[in-house]
């Protein structure tokens, strides 16, 4: 069965500073974290790459990753599109003065097009690990419906900052039933807290990692059009289309069942500028530990 990996990578990354952050190096060997996600999910099975970028980055993007990528990916029958998140892409008229983009909904829907497989959803920008790629893999070819990867809470916090995590409750069998958005999710010595509330360190949590199906699409569309209706006019500058909002919609309306696949692989990411030397010291390791090599995509 073929299957999709759909790498998210217009982000504008406005607390990363100057430059973007999808593109930092964080080897000795000019390898960003998109490429061991690339690596990993061509590991696991994957056999198509879908880049979802903005106009205005394409040419640095093709020169960073796009390209390499594409001449690695012929090696090992797997096909590379791009889709572009556009600002106008919408059930509707632009808001005067809207300049955020409308989310990771409004993302994935730029794929549509070019999805026809079960696939998986990531952020070009974060690190998930083997084992989380592994599992949705099986789990979309053996069972042919919607999970997620549940990360420990623990292995996603930053030493730089408070970060913002979806929560998951899960029932007996290991489904979803909840997202609850928590923001400024900080370390402590015990743990974790959130705006002074303790926060259990080994809770799942979601990072924006699904296992979703091409009907999936067509319930994302007839959502976004719903969501122009009801929340733009809210809040026409700031409303935001999010892939666990829709999802968790769906739970509750009994629309959805989506399973929970638990790692205790630990998340990297760069939400803040510090997290850089964190994020390298950890790729390094991995590398002396012999868990990749150097010449990256030579042991597929």
């Amino acid at each position: 069965m073929n299957t999709t990996l759909l790498i998210m990578a217009a982000g504008i990354g406005s607390r990363f500073g100057t430059g973007i952050k999808q593109l930092e190096l964080v080897d000795d060997f000019a390898h960003i974290i998109m490429d061991y996600s690339i690596h990993d999910a061509i590991e696991a099975g994957f056999n198509h790459i879908v880049f979802i970028i903005r106009k205005d980055i394409e040419q640095e993007f093709k020169q960073v990753i796009g390209n390499r990528i594409a001449f690695i990916c012929k090696n090992y029958n797997v096909t590379v599109n791009y889709v572009f998140q556009d600002i106008n892409d919408i059930p509707g008229k632009l808001p005067a003065g809207r300049r955020k983009p409308w989310g990771t909904g409004q993302a994935v829907l730029a794929a549509k097009s070019v999805i026809d497989t079960p696939f998986i959803v990531i952020n070009a920008d974060d690190y998930y690990g083997k084992e989380a790629f592994k599992t949705v893999h099986e789990y979309l070819i053996k069972e042919g419906r919607a999970c997620m990867t549940g990360f420990v809470l623990k292995n996603t916090l930053s030493d730089n900052g408070g970060v913002t995590r979806g929560i998951c409750k899960i029932d007996a069998e290991n489904n979803l039933t909840e997202i609850e958005e928590t923001g400024n999710i900080v370390k402590t010595k015990n743990g974790a807290e959130a705006n002074g509330m303790i926060i259990d360190i080994n809770s799942l949590v979601s990072m924006n990692m699904w296992g979703l199906t091409p009907d999936f699409l067509e319930v994302l569309e007839a959502k976004f059009k719903e969501f122009f209706e009801k929340k733009v006019p809210e809040n026409p500058l700031k409303a935001e289309y999010l892939i666990p909002v829709v999802i968790g919609e769906l739970l509750k309306q009994g629309k959805i069942s989506v399973k929970v696949l638990k790692t205790d692989d630990t998340w990297y990411g760069m939400t803040y500028k510090e997290d850089v030397a964190v994020v390298k010291g950890s790729f390094k390791k991995m590398m002396q530990e012999g868990l990749y090599k150097a010449n990256l995509f030579s042991d597929l």
